[in-house]
């Protein structure tokens, strides 16, 4: 029988586009304006804000990807596509962040002149523009913008870090405050983007789901009535959120299989195991189940 992945919850348009098209403009303005005032904090902020730009813009395509009904070519479904967008993106901001390090790292030690007066103006305009930005996703109180509004108000904390090292090098020639600043921010970044890759990598990799207790769920299994042993039991993740599982079961002598069978599938599925095979007794019966639409 055929399998409709999982739906995703509907999103609105308008505070997805604001937030891509605020972090991937802005990223490039700070590209610019880092190379001309020669600033590596706003050069390693800008990596950032386009890392963030693409998380943004390829989450919301492979999402709607993601939410598309199985069909002959992925007959789970198109759910693995919301992972694909997370490792890309992770993967990018690995990358640019492994970069900055490598670049600015000597430079603590042997810092360059930077014009102080431009980071100070370009500050000022961030942290307006993001504060902008984040009242306008607070707007209509819905949970994907307020996501998004937390999102702009963490980079308003980056420009005040920014803000405050361009003041101290408008009285001071400690330059070396500057590219200090963009290893701090790339590590961060990193802080950030390395356990989500690796905790992604796991999930392509299909080991077990974090989040389930297997030595648990098999004792409630073995608790249902008719339930003999548990002789395989294969669990992996989508996505990390959404399993499967294949199991091979021996029901006790004169219980009804399908009974046991139904009260394993519910067991299941009460623990994200949307798509499950339960076998016994050399005889197959695969139940579909999908959670219910949000």
């Amino acid at each position: 029988m055929g399998q409709k992945s999982l739906s995703h919850s509907s999103r609105s348009d308008k505070p997805i586009f604001i937030a891509f098209v605020a972090n991937l403009g802005f990223s490039i303005l700070e590209f610019i304006f880092g190379l001309l005032f020669n600033s590596a904090a706003i050069l390693a902020d800008s990596i950032h804000d386009f890392g963030d730009a693409l998380a943004i813009g390829l989450s919301y395509y492979f999402e709607k990807v993601s939410g598309r009904d199985s069909d002959g070519d992925y007959t789970l479904g198109y759910l693995r596509f919301s992972l694909l967008g997370a490792m890309l993106t992770s993967t990018i901001l690995i990358v640019g962040s492994s970069l900055v390090l490598w670049e600015n790292v000597p430079k603590v030690f042997h810092p360059e002149t930077v014009n102080s007066r431009g980071m100070f103006w370009l500050a000022i305009i961030a942290i307006m523009v993001n504060l902008l930005a984040s009242r306008v996703l607070d707007s209509d109180h819905s949970e994907q913008e307020s996501v998004l509004s937390l999102h702009f108000l963490e980079d308003i904390l980056g420009w005040l870090a920014v803000l405050l090292v361009s003041v101290i090098l408008q009285f001071t020639n400690w330059y070396f405050l500057d590219p200090l600043l963009s290893v701090g921010i790339a590590i961060f970044i990193l802080s950030k983007a390395l356990p989500k890759f690796i905790r992604n990598l796991t999930v392509f990799l299909e080991k077990r789901p974090a989040s389930l207790n297997l030595t648990e769920l098999e004792a409630q299994l073995l608790s249902l009535d008719g339930l003999e042993t548990i002789n395989q039991f294969n669990v992996w993740s989508i996505d990390g959120r959404h399993h499967i599982a294949m199991l091979h079961i021996q029901c006790a002598k004169g219980t009804n299989e399908l009974a046991v069978r139904d009260a394993v599938h519910h067991l299941l599925i009460d623990h994200n195991i949307i798509e499950s095979a339960v076998e016994c007794d050399s005889s197959l019966l695969e139940h579909n189940h999908h959670c219910p639409k949000a």
